[in-house]
């Protein structure tokens, strides 16, 4: 009878792990409006990236129509997303940020 318990316990315990959590990218897409230089301004203030990497994902964005900025929890990267179209907005640019589940 005991045995037949702490298999069901086990068993219960093993059912209830908590799983790690969705990581999602952070990805800025193209258009022909915003400046080079807002975007990169944009990688340096919000996803604290240096002139040469914030650089690479702009040219990114602008040849092949999207660029990632990090992988994050999914409520780090709303997050993100959030404050990065606010502050294009705030400054008349219609940069796009959008977050996209990784393995999705």
């Amino acid at each position: 009878m005991v045995t037949k318990y702490q298999d069901q316990l086990l068993a219960d315990q093993q059912k209830n792990k908590t799983k790690p959590p969705s990581l999602f990218n952070v990805v800025l897409l193209n258009d022909d409006y915003t400046p080079m230089e807002f975007v990169i301004q944009v990688l340096q203030k919000f996803f604290s990236l240096d002139m040469d990497s914030a650089t690479r994902i702009m040219l990114k964005v602008h040849t092949e129509g999207k660029g990632i900025c990090g992988t994050y929890p999914r409520d780090l990267a709303a997050t993100k997303v959030k404050r990065v179209l606010d502050y294009a907005k705030q400054h008349q640019h219609p940069l796009q940020c959008v977050m996209e589940e990784i393995g999705s």
